[in-house]
């Protein structure tokens, strides 16, 4: 495991407590003084303070985009790009066995990393601290919001365009399975009879397969009517 001074830095905190920093370093392959209860501790608070921050800065959202902003942020892959940012893979205390899988590099175990590093700085130096660490890794994350609309999902996306629309809702069907069980594989078929449109999206999981196919059917319905009015344009001229 590295220098966790260089951790220190990078972090631009240094606990008063190391302990704290080593029990949030520690994966519970390492033995019973894990990060657990600091993650779960870290993930309530890095909730909160993300939401006051974009309480502020985005004046103009409803309840809906606020909440999908802040899912953007706080979600796995986001923290696993943090982690990585800081190098947390050089610093993390595993078993051999996870060591060897390569647990250091998985996204659901640096994420997790990150929120008990909060906790930990948290239970270290109170709200304030806390909350400026958790600012300092968001920075140019917050500086530079998505517009909330975009990160609606696919299936969410064509269900507005449909009904704006009064077209029906798509149909979404599995229609194959594969693989063994820890590594299965769903392939759902979307229609739209109206339109006479149909794709097909294969994913780890019927929900991953089903907005697949839903950010195919996207593509192919805004195809079809771009067709539709350059049809309409022609004829007019």
């Amino acid at each position: 495991m590295a220098d966790t001074g260089i951790l220190s830095e990078r972090l631009a905190y240094a606990f008063t407590n190391t302990d704290l920093l080593d029990e949030a370093l520690s994966h519970r392959s390492s033995g019973a003084n894990n990060y657990e209860r600091l993650e779960f501790l870290g993930d309530s608070f890095l909730n909160f303070v993300i939401a006051a921050r974009l309480y502020q800065v985005c004046p103009d959202e409803n309840e809906g985009a606020l909440s999908r902003l802040r899912a953007s942020l706080v979600r796995q892959s986001t923290l696993a790009e943090i982690a990585r940012e800081l190098k947390l893979g050089d610093f993390l205390n595993m078993g051999v066995g996870e060591l060897r899988s390569g647990g250091f590099k998985r996204d659901s175990i640096l994420s997790d990393v990150v929120e008990s590093i909060i906790g930990a700085v948290l239970l270290d130096a109170g709200h304030d601290t806390a909350a400026k660490l958790v600012l300092r890794l968001y920075g140019e994350r917050l500086d530079n919001l998505p517009a909330a609309a975009d990160l609606k999902d696919p299936k969410t996306r064509l269900q507005e365009l449909l009904q704006g629309q009064n077209l029906e809702r798509p149909h979404y069907e599995v229609v194959q399975t594969s693989g063994k069980s820890h590594d299965r594989r769903f392939t759902v078929l979307c229609a739209l009879p109206t339109l006479s449109l149909k794709v097909r999206a294969t994913d780890t999981s019927r929900r991953k397969a089903e907005q697949a196919a839903a950010s195919l059917m996207l593509d192919a319905v805004q195809h079809e009517q771009g067709k539709q009015a350059e049809g309409r344009e022609n004829f007019d001229a």
